[in-house]
């Protein structure tokens, strides 16, 4: 009987490997959390369990709430980013900006920290920001969060614009001439097809996952991922339960209700401080709620990457765990020392070794030689 687990250890040993999106750097920020830690304190990824899961690197993502920052997006950009710089700065991992310092990392045995910002209400409509986050190493924006911009429609919220408006498309241009990955995940469809009449070169979505499994308007359609795999870019597939698993969906959206009025509760005190509320403390109740629901079966997660790789082919298919910024993966999945079942799984069901080194990090490797500058 074969070992898969043993097999996907193998893999990942031989393999450049490469998450696209976690949301960790709000921890560095606002717990005084270090990556270097043991004890992950209720978060998915740290410098020790990506050694046990052959994890070399994260795209870190600046995510800025935009209720709580509203008038200081950039500022809080600004302190994400520096979170990250800080926390490379005692020598475990170094930020990286291109596909060879990535490489270079690995060979130096170091965690490659990628940057990237999610929301483009960061930029506070000012392309001369794009400008500034690329020089301080930012290389992909996701071009909205679940709220609508001034210049971009989001899936999460009202549309406003009908897409991309006349300066939205001068910021998929100012990236694209910078060499900042454009990132459609999060952006409603109308959005995303205006997207693709603007870009060049590869467009990626970082966690975003199937909508024919499961119709959360957050997933791409078939259509949708042959458009960004035409454009030479990757789908990177989301761990979040709601978007794997359709039963999973329905009973959290079941549940909103209740669980508006316990983030409103717990909000109350911050309020009155006139303080943002810290996203461990909302991530705090969400996590109540998703233990009423229970763990999402590890093979909803599975059935996403078989189907996107049965429409787009190994070539652009990659890795968005969503780490840090979901309430809980699915079962089986608890920290990034997991990711191995997950290779191991796809080896099990025929995806090869060479068609794995692609998903797990390849893909986003030449995406990032094709965009840089």
């Amino acid at each position: 009987m074969r070992d898969w687990m043993a097999e996907a250890r193998q893999v990942h040993a031989d393999a450049v490997v490469l998450d696209m999106h976690a949301d960790t750097p709000q921890r560095f920020v606002d717990e005084g959390w270090a990556f270097t830690e043991k004890d992950l304190r209720g978060g998915h990824l740290s410098l020790p369990t990506a050694l046990t899961g052959g994890l070399d690197g994260e795209f870190f993502a600046a995510w800025v709430e935009p209720h709580e920052w509203a008038g200081q997006y950039a500022e809080r950009t600004r302190a994400l980013i520096d979170g990250v710089h800080a926390q490379a700065s005692v020598g475990a991992m170094r930020v990286c900006v291109t596909a060879q310092e990535v490489l270079d990392a690995k060979a130096a045995g170091q965690f490659a920290a990628l940057i990237g910002i999610e929301g483009g209400h960061s930029i506070e409509g000012r392309l001369e920001l794009l400008e500034e986050f690329y020089a301080r190493g930012v290389r992909y924006m996701t071009l909205t969060w679940s709220n609508t911009n001034e210049w971009a429609d989001s899936s999460g919220d009202v549309a406003r614009h009908g897409g991309l408006t006349e300066l939205g498309g001068d910021v998929v241009r100012t990236m694209n001439r910078l060499g900042m990955i454009v990132d459609v995940s999060h952006v409603s469809d109308a959005t995303f097809w205006d997207v693709m009449k603007v870009a060049e070169g590869p467009v990626i979505a970082s966690h975003s996952s199937a909508r024919a499994l499961t119709k959360a308007p957050r997933n791409l359609t078939d259509e949708m991922m042959r458009a960004i795999a035409e454009s030479g870019g990757i789908v990177g597939i989301n761990f979040f339960p709601a978007f794997i698993d359709e039963g999973w969906r329905a009973a959290w959206n079941a549940l909103k209700p209740e669980r508006i009025q316990r983030h409103k509760d717990v909000a109350q005190a911050f309020r009155e401080r006139g303080e943002a509320i810290p996203f461990h403390i909302s991530d705090g109740v969400d996590r109540e709620f998703t233990a009423k629901i229970g763990r999402a079966p590890f093979r909803s997660l599975i059935n996403h990457f078989l189907h996107a790789l049965e429409i787009v082919g190994s070539e652009h298919v990659g890795i968005g765990t969503d780490f840090d910024g979901i309430p809980e993966p699915p079962e089986g999945i608890d920290s990034a020392a997991d990711l191995p079942k997950v290779t191991a799984a796809l080896l099990e069901a025929r995806v090869s070794a060479e068609e794995m080194k692609k998903i797990l990090g390849g893909n986003l490797l030449r995406v990032m030689d094709a965009t840089g500058r």
